[in-house]
């Protein structure tokens, strides 16, 4: 959002209006026993004013950035639970498609590009690297992608991936253990790459 801001473009969000998978005490690292709602939570986090994904109107936009996080494996699509067996959820998948049929630019940084390798199939994109080590522990990630028919672009923290074809432009973000400056470096990178296709 840092990033959109200083370039000067204007930014809706929006969130399925959907109860969490399940809502994590950070303190702890383990889950709790409330249950919060995905759109009221982005709303809280984005301190700002988020729109039911139901009613985004892909005619009005011009390109579509999905930020990582685990919620995307939970909350847009079972990763978290099924692994390569994933879905991504119908109406996260029909946006998508939706921009991608307007040959409107898309980014995805961190495990976001998951969504892609299924809602675009054969499309190239990154999540890092593809051999796990300690700065670089989600490579399996990576693996997958490829095994879904994703061409899987190794790529540094701070670089992303232009495809170029499908208008679609991913980096590894929190996939990586960095520093912080230098994710943020690479979304930056990303933002202004998916401005550019605009």
């Amino acid at each position: 959002m840092v990033h959109l801001s200083r370039a000067g473009a204007k930014v809706q969000m929006f969130a399925p209006d959907v109860e969490m998978m399940h809502v994590v005490n950070h303190c702890e690292g383990k889950p709790g026993t409330e249950k919060r709602n995905v759109l009221q939570e982005s709303a809280r986090i984005a301190r700002g004013e988020v729109t039911d994904l139901a009613k985004l109107d892909v005619g009005a936009l011009d390109a579509l950035i999905i930020p990582g996080g685990f919620g995307v494996a939970k909350n847009l699509s079972d990763w978290a639970t099924k692994g390569k067996e994933y879905s991504v959820k119908p109406e996260v998948e029909k946006v998508i498609k939706a921009f991608h049929q307007a040959k409107k630019p898309i980014g995805m940084c961190c495990i976001s590009p998951v969504l892609a390798a299924k809602a675009i199939p054969g499309c190239e994109l990154t999540v890092g690297h593809d051999t796990e080590c300690d700065k670089w522990p989600y490579a399996q990630v990576a693996k997958a992608m490829s095994e879904l028919g994703c061409k899987h672009l190794n790529k540094n923290v701070g670089e992303v991936h232009v495809d170029s074809k499908n208008k679609l432009v991913t980096t590894s973000a929190f996939m990586c253990n960095t520093a912080i400056h230098e994710v943020f470096d690479g979304l930056g990178v990303m933002v202004k790459e998916v401005l550019k296709l605009a």
